[in-house]
Parts: C-alpha cells; sequence; structure tokens
C-alpha cells in the first residue's frame, strides 16, 4: 500500500494495492484470526509533515500481547503519528477517497463473510472466505456488498478457498446479486459462472463469475443463498405478532454465548380435558431450523410455516390449532447466524454433531432444546409425535426426509408414513434422495440422538431443501427456488400434518378438498349454451356381419412345431409330413409362400357340397363341364405374396381354434352327418 502526497499542508492518498504473503508470524496470526484481519500494516518512515514520496509499511510485530494488542490497533487497521501538518489519526482499510473503478469490498455486517480480497489483474480478483470462528474447516458461506463502482465496469471474482468441492455449483448453481434500487435477489445467469479445478490455485476448486456493473451509484450486494439474519427474524416476528396478537405465544427458551434470545414459538388451541389418560393426551409437534448458520433457506421454510399456522381465516390452520401444539424453534445458532458462520457457533463446534455430548456452556441453546423435550416426553398430559429438523443442502436438488432405521417392524413401518404424505403434498419432493439409515458417524445429530434419548413414540425426521432448486418431474428442467419457493415448502408441511392427523383419526375434519373455500360464480349461474349433461355416451349403430367364404383344399395348421423364421406358423399341406412321421395320423409337408390364399384364388365352396373320402382329406367337388389338367405341386415359391384378406389370425390359433374361430363343427360330427344322409331311407328306416 502506497500514499503520496500532493501539497505541503494536506495529504491526498490514492490506494493502490499489492499482492502481500500470509502471516509469517505463526502465533500473531492465530491471535489475531477472530479479528478479520487479512494484513496489518503500519508505516515506519513518516518523519516529515511535508514529504513528498513513497511510504514504506511494514509488518507489525506484537510483543505485548492480544489485549494491548487490540486496544492499540482499535479492531483494524492502524498507522503512527506524523507530525504537526501532517496525516493523523488511524486508517480504516483506506483513508481518502478512492478512484472511481476501484472497488471496496465490506462483509462488516451481520451475516456477512469475506476474509480477504487480491487485486491478481485489471478486472480480476480472487476473494478469500473467512473460515467460521475457531474452526478453519468450514468455509463455504460468502455474503459481501461491492461499491465505488464505474459505469459498465466488468469484472471477474473468483472465490478461491471453499472447502467444498462437491456441490450444486456443478449442477447449475449461481450466486444471488441484488442493488440498492433493485432490493429483490436474482441469480446470475449460468453463462457466466464458472467452477473448475485451477492450477494457479494448487488444484482445488474455484467458483468464478463474471459480472457487470451497470450503475455506479449503486451498492451491489452477492450472496450464496438468500441470506436470513438474527435481526430479519426479530423483525418479523415483531410484525407477525402485532398481525395476530392471539394465534400464537412468543417467548425466550433460553440464551445463547453472547446472550442473544433463542425464541420459542407455540401454537396451543388446544381445550384440555378434565380429566387426562392415555386415550386423550395432548399432541405435540417440534420443529427445529437453522442449527447451521449457512443454511438461510431452512428459516424461510419455517416463515412460511408459522405464517401458514398463525392465519386465522384458514380452516386447515384452525383445525390443526384446535387438536394439536405446535413448538417452533425457528433460529437455533443465534451467534453463528449473526457472525456469518457456514456451520459452527462462535467457539466453532458444528451444534448438529454435538446432541450427544451436550454441555451447558458450550452448547447452551441446544441444553435448552432438550431439557423441553424431556419435559414434554415425560409428562402424562403431552405426547411428542415428531420432532423435524430442518437444514438447507448444498449437494442436492428437490426436497427429501432423512430418518431412521429400527429393529421394530412396526416402529419402522410407522415412521414411513410421514414422508409418504409429505411427498403426495410436495411437487419438488425428491424419493431418489430420501434415505433412511442409523450410521454411527451421524450420532451426534437430532435425527439420531433423539431415536435413543425419547420415547418410542417419537418419530424425528432430517427436513432437507435444496439451496439450488429442483428439477420436474421426469424432465431434465431445473427451476431454481426462491423465497417464496421455500415459504411453499413449510406450508406444505403443515398440509401434511393435517393429512397424517387424519390418517391416524385424531382430527375428525372434512378432507382437504372440503376445507377450501370454493371461488366463483354459484352454481346457479350456469350458462346457458352448456348442456347439462356433461359426456352423452352414443349407442354403436349395430352392423350386418357377414363370413367370407374360405377353401380349405390346402389349409392346415401344425400345433406343435415352432414358429418360422418369418414369424408365421409352419402350415403343412395333408398326405405330406415332416421326416419322422406326422401328427394324428396325418401326414404333412410343408407350404412356403404358397398362393392358394390370394383372394382370387379363394372359391365359394358350402360345408354342404364337402366331399370327405376314407382318407380323411378334404375335397372341394370339381366342375362337370370343364376337366382342369392336374398341375404339379409347387414345392416353393420365391415370389412374395399378394396382399390377402386376412380372416383369422394363424399366430393365436390353439387347438381347435379353426373350427371355433369360423363357425363350424368337428369332422367327426361333420362325417357322421354326411353319412346319414348318404344312407338309403330303407336303411335310415330299419
Amino acid at each position: 500500500m502506497y500514499l503520496q502526497s500532493t501539497n505541503g499542508r494536506r495529504l491526498e492518498t490514492q490506494i493502490g494495492f499489492e499482492i502481500l504473503g500470509d502471516f509469517t508470524h505463526q502465533p500473531l496470526e492465530r491471535q489475531l484470526a477472530d479479528q478479520q484481519l487479512g494484513r496489518l500494516l503500519v508505516p515506519t518512515n513518516f518523519t516529515q509533515s511535508h514529504r513528498t514520496g513513497a511510504v514504506t509499511m511494514r509488518l507489525l510485530h506484537t510483543t505485548g500481547g492480544r489485549s494491548a494488542l487490540t486496544r492499540g490497533l482499535g479492531g483494524q487497521l492502524l498507522t503512527g503519528s506524523l507530525s504537526s501538518g501532517g496525516l493523523t489519526g488511524c486508517l480504516l482499510g483506506h483513508s481518502g477517497k478512492a478512484k472511481r473503478g476501484h472497488l471496496c469490498f465490506d462483509a462488516a455486517f451481520e451475516t456477512g463473510n469475506l476474509g480477504r480480497v487480491d487485486l491478481v489483474g485489471e478486472f480480476e480478483y480472487d476473494l478469500f472466505l473467512r473460515p467460521d470462528t475457531c474452526n478453519p474447516r468450514y468455509r463455504f458461506w460468502f455474503n459481501f456488498t461491492v461499491d465505488n463502482v464505474k459505469q459498465d465496469q466488468r469484472v471477474i471474482f473468483n472465490i478461491v478457498n471453499m472447502n467444498k468441492s462437491r456441490n450444486l455449483f456443478k449442477d447449475g448453481m449461481t450466486p444471488l446479486v441484488k442493488s440498492t434500487s433493485r432490493p429483490k435477489w436474482q441469480r446470475l445467469p449460468r453463462c457466466e459462472v464458472f467452477y473448475y479445478k485451477s492450477p494457479v490455485h494448487q488444484n482445488h476448486y474455484v467458483l468464478s463469475f463474471a459480472f457487470g456493473f451497470d450503475k455506479e451509484d449503486e451498492v451491489y450486494q452477492f450472496a450464496l443463498t438468500f441470506p436470513y439474519s438474527y435481526s430479519k427474524m426479530q423483525a418479523y416476528l415483531n410484525a407477525v405478532e402485532l398481525k395476530f396478537p392471539e394465534a400464537f405465544e412468543r417467548s425466550t427458551l433460553g440464551m445463547s454465548i453472547q446472550n442473544r434470545k433463542l425464541e420459542l414459538i407455540t401454537f396451543d388451541d388446544v381445550k384440555k380435558p378434565d380429566k387426562m389418560d392415555p386415550k386423550n393426551v395432548i399432541h405435540m409437534v417440534v420443529i427445529l431450523a437453522r442449527i447451521h448458520p449457512g443454511e438461510s433457506p431452512a428459516s424461510y421454510v419455517v416463515q412460511g410455516l408459522i405464517e401458514f399456522l398463525a392465519a386465522a381465516n384458514q380452516p386447515i390452520s384452525k383445525a390443526l390449532r384446535e387438536h394439536v401444539v405446535f413448538k417452533i424453534v425457528p433460529m437455533l445458532n443465534p451467534d453463528g447466524v449473526f457472525l456469518g458462520n457456514n456451520r459452527c457457533n462462535v467457539i466453532g463446534h458444528d451444534l448438529n454433531r454435538s446432541w450427544n455430548k451436550l454441555s451447558q456452556y458450550t452448547h447452551p441453546t441446544l441444553s435448552a432444546v432438550m431439557k423441553m423435550l424431556k419435559e414434554y416426553d415425560n409428562s402424562s398430559c403431552y405426547q411428542v409425535d415428531f420432532v423435524i429438523d430442518i437444514h438447507a443442502h448444498s449437494s442436492l436438488t428437490g426436497t427429501f426426509i432423512y430418518g431412521s432405521t429400527y429393529d421394530n417392524v412396526y416402529r419402522y413401518e410407522r415412521h414411513l408414513v410421514f414422508p409418504k404424505l409429505f411427498a403426495t403434498k410436495c411437487e419438488d419432493f425428491c424419493q431418489e434422495h430420501m434415505m433412511f439409515n442409523a450410521d454411527d458417524r451421524k450420532s451426534g445429530t437430532a435425527r439420531r440422538y433423539f431415536v435413543e434419548a425419547l420415547s418410542d413414540n417419537v418419530n424425528t425426521y432430517t427436513l432437507e431443501v435444496s439451496m439450488c432448486g429442483y428439477f420436474l418431474n421426469g424432465t431434465n428442467i431445473l427451476t431454481q427456488y426462491t423465497e417464496d419457493g421455500y415459504m411453499r415448502i413449510g406450508r406444505n408441511l403443515a398440509r401434511t400434518f393435517l393429512e397424517y392427523y387424519r390418517f391416524t383419526n385424531i382430527l375428525p375434519i372434512p378432507p382437504v378438498d372440503e376445507l377450501r373455500p370454493r371461488k366463483g360464480r354459484p352454481r346457479t349461474h350456469r350458462p346457458r349454451a352448456r348442456s347439462k349433461t356433461r359426456s352423452e355416451v352414443r349407442v354403436r349403430p349395430k352392423t350386418t356381419r357377414a363370413y367370407a367364404p374360405i377353401s380349405y383344399t390346402d389349409l392346415s395348421i401344425c400345433y406343435d412345431s415352432a414358429t418360422s423364421e418369418d414369424g408365421s406358423p409352419v402350415r403343412y399341406m395333408y398326405g405330406h409330413g415332416p421326416p419322422g412321421g406326422g401328427y394324428g395320423g396325418f401326414r404333412m409337408r410343408p407350404l412356403i409362400h404358397q398362393d392358394q390364399f390370394s383372394l382370387s384364388n379363394i372359391q365359394a365352396a358350402r360345408f354342404s357340397n364337402l366331399d370327405f373320402t376314407s382318407d380323411f382329406r378334404l375335397k372341394v367337388p370339381k366342375a362337370k363341364a370343364a376337366q382342369e389338367p392336374k398341375m404339379p405341386p409347387i414345392e416353393m415359391l420365391n415370389v412374395p405374396p399378394k396382399p390377402h384378406l386376412t380372416i383369422i389370425d394363424f399366430n393365436q390359433l390353439t387347438r381347435g381354434g379353426l373350427e371355433e374361430a369360423t363357425g363350424t363343427k368337428p369332422i367327426e360330427r361333420e362325417k357322421e352327418k354326411i353319412r346319414r344322409y348318404t344312407l338309403k331311407p330303407s336303411s335310415r328306416k330299419a
């Protein structure tokens, strides 16, 4: 960093950036990790008040300890004292006004996260995310602002130190952006975002995105997903409490390490029975959210659930409030949310891996929730049916549920009911990502710990919503989630509770379709042009059916043979058969592609004119006028058959099927009938 003076009395500054290495003093770096300092520079050669030229900046080495250093620095960057007439005071980042186009980055606000910025080119910046406090392992959440831009200025931002290489940026997720005049969050175009392995950054995965600033007087904000701060939650609860003062009860369940409130929202309009017994216990649902600060979509899901349950004019909400008690903890880790962490609290603990090792001093919020659950679970008046922990997933798409497995088959089948009902209510539900296991590595999660800590009646789930979006059913179209889309999941969650308690006969109310108010005109105002009968069944007209005459001269079927190469059964001629004998006393020969079934060769013959001889051969009577010469039998014709009228499907014939299809009787009955009529009258009388 260089400071240049332009006149004698006053020092005007222009700020330029120079790439600097990391701290070589490791103890100092560890001590300053929670001060959000990427550099610590102080000038060492301010000796003249009217000096013009470069000012040397050196690393500050401390010997006085952390407390003395913090008091001396004022928290950020500090310069030494100058003589009278020169620059006095302290530099907080930079002094004076920077030149237009020199970007100014800021993350010193609630939920903000950005550790360091390096200018690596004229239009390119490397951004380093600040890890979670007291835990350098997690670096994924980012939220920062950029100002002092030039109109139509295009830059490239490279986020170079993300710890999760497998995430949704590979599947099309893009960062969010908004500005002062456009406060609605928008996703960057997919063509401007790239996620790749960078050889320049030691083959680490780098998220790069290009952006063009269109207005100079705007402050632009970039974030991983929709931020939801602790202050926003407090403002929202205040507004809902004023709008629906009698719908719910707001209380403080406990305090965090940094003395922030652990809010508890209670919906309880259930009429308490005079005598409590196991048959009329009060059913309870407990909802937990935002145990990981970087999973802000979970707060929008909870907001949609609270709005739905608090609505006074909704019959579904009223029915749920009158039969079920809802306990909602909207933010389990308020300190981590305020600091802009990704997964940890202020002391670097991942709370969703700490349920099995609770401490009142290091995990006060978890201890307060566990105390409440134990109290209601051991009560004879209440029965805790559900404990649902809401999260946001950074690697998978859609909405899905994680459950547990049980040795008891009946408990496991009862555990599967709610996810199946929830899948019918959400169009974005992804069954492929749903999982039920008993993994020992997840023993510290709420889903696994409550299985052992609470009674068998409690069903514990983890509800996961994607940070990106979901695929439409049966398509490859990715639909990005919005703030309202996340709140819709919360409303669908409430509708699923309604279906579940109707399924278990706890809510004796009509179906959901009858609860919805009918909109539109009354049914008495039906348009005159519309017919009263919506669908008329037309009677099929009766048509005459005539059977086509069939010649039985060369017609034969082999029932025990396989199909031929062209897919049709092999036909045999009476009197000739395959080597090795015939079928049923008949000798048959194969007849391939014969032309006797063409429409021109079909002769009109009736069954009364058939002549049955002793060798059981079917013959058509010959004409008396002209004698046709006998033609030698044609063994094979290479000419393809002519188009013909197919009366019978030979591929589906079985034994005796030919007689049933043509309406004829068996051959033996026909022979007996003909023999009876050929006998003499005298013999018949005898």
